[in-house]
């Protein structure tokens, strides 16, 4: 009903007498709007855990039960989980069916030396042996690998590398695409488009660039102590292309960064390798390297190297072990309840994670995100 409509039909006010046979119409009673009520703490917590199957391959298997219904943000699969295209599908649809609402399902398909679907694939060239091929050519493997993935029920992938590679001596080795900063950011961003055109999300690492480290961070905590000028000219720039290009998932690396204020610890549990993040313009889900790693592990138990990071400002903790998850999420609780980690910045972690798996975060945590998205490659592509 218009403004004018509406004023027809109330009663006059202001000295205009009231037509007798017109009774004075009641106000509207307006109920207030119902609070939004977030979800328990402990399903904040767990919606914060990217965890890994160990010994699970079939539906059946207890882990393929327990973390969807713990409500885990997100499940890692791993070559240990693969057999099969059909055995893939059978378990990720198992998962799906157990679990409360939408998630992330992510492997580790680089390529090479790490390829968690090898076992169906078979053996693929490494990032750097593609690195010298047309940018087209490598979203179009990028395209194969995401359409692959989201058919077997895995919407999310741990890839692709950006690290800028110093040769021989760094551990990074062929899983990067150059040595070249800009050939690194040109080769990463076109498969990380590749694999958004075939439905799966890409995770870009490992900020702020490992390629120059002779260290192996599965062992130790790497120190990279180049100066910040050449750090922000080589290592930072293909990822802070990607940033504004819309990658909507970084994950941290476990190196220390004495030049960028990254000290005392791995990045992916640095306050300041987080800030640096944002400050580049970041507004995705930042996850970190697997707390397993022993950069992390062998100086923190998975609890406590989990609520370090959420408090340093990770949003996504990726751990391969799923059996420390409920450890995991006791521990953030337990931080919360002791005010020890603040319940705003779980919420902040917990709403980005669900969104990145395709659920309400609203549901969850009363908090609205919006993550960016890669824009769409060329057609044809």
């Amino acid at each position: 009903m218009t403004a004018t409509a509406l004023a027809s039909v109330l009663p006059l006010v202001g000295g205009c007498s009231e037509r007798p046979d017109s009774p004075l119409l009641p106000s509207p009673v307006v109920a207030d709007a119902p609070a939004c009520v977030p979800a328990p703490l402990p399903a904040r917590a767990a919606a914060v855990l990217v965890a890994g199957l160990p010994e699970t391959l079939k539906p059946g298997d207890p882990l393929a039960t327990s973390l969807p219904r713990l409500g885990v943000g997100g499940i890692l699969l791993t070559q240990r989980n693969v057999q099969t295209d059909t055995q893939v599908a059978a378990l990720t649809a198992a998962i799906r069916s157990r679990s409360a609402r939408p998630r992330l399902v992510t492997t580790d398909e680089e390529g090479g030396v790490v390829s968690s679907f090898r076992p169906v694939f078979g053996r693929s060239d490494s990032a750097y042996a593609i690195g010298t091929q047309d940018p087209q050519l490598l979203t179009k493997r990028g395209k194969f690998i995401g359409t692959f993935l989201r058919n077997v029920g895995v919407n999310g992938d741990l890839a692709p590398v950006a690290d800028v590679t110093r040769g021989e001596s760094s551990a990074i080795g062929s899983r990067s695409y150059s040595s070249n900063a800009p050939t690194a950011a040109r080769d990463a961003l076109a498969v990380a488009g590749g694999l958004t055109d075939g439905g799966v999300t890409p995770t870009l690492k490992h900020f702020p660039g490992l390629g120059r480290s002779s260290d192996d961070t599965h062992k130790e905590v790497a120190v990279i102590d180049a100066p910040r000028q050449e750090l922000e000219g080589t290592d930072l720039a293909p990822f802070v292309e990607a940033i504004h290009a819309g990658i909507p998932t970084i994950m941290v690396s476990h190196a220390a960064y004495p030049e960028l204020g990254i000290t005392g610890g791995p990045a992916s549990l640095s306050p300041a390798a987080y800030r640096l993040l944002r400050q580049l313009g970041f507004t995705g889900v930042a996850m970190t390297d697997s707390l397993g790693m022993g950069a992390v592990n062998q100086h923190f138990d998975y609890p406590e190297a989990g609520v370090r990071a959420l408090n340093a400002g990770a949003d996504a903790l990726l751990f391969t072990d799923g059996n420390q998850a409920v450890r995991m999420r006791d521990a953030i609780v337990a931080a919360v309840k002791s005010g020890a980690l603040p319940e705003s910045r779980l919420d902040e972690a917990a709403a980005k994670v669900t969104a990145l798996g395709g659920a309400d975060p609203v549901a969850l945590t009363c908090r609205d995100v919006r993550l960016p998205s890669l824009r769409p490659t060329a057609p044809g592509n």
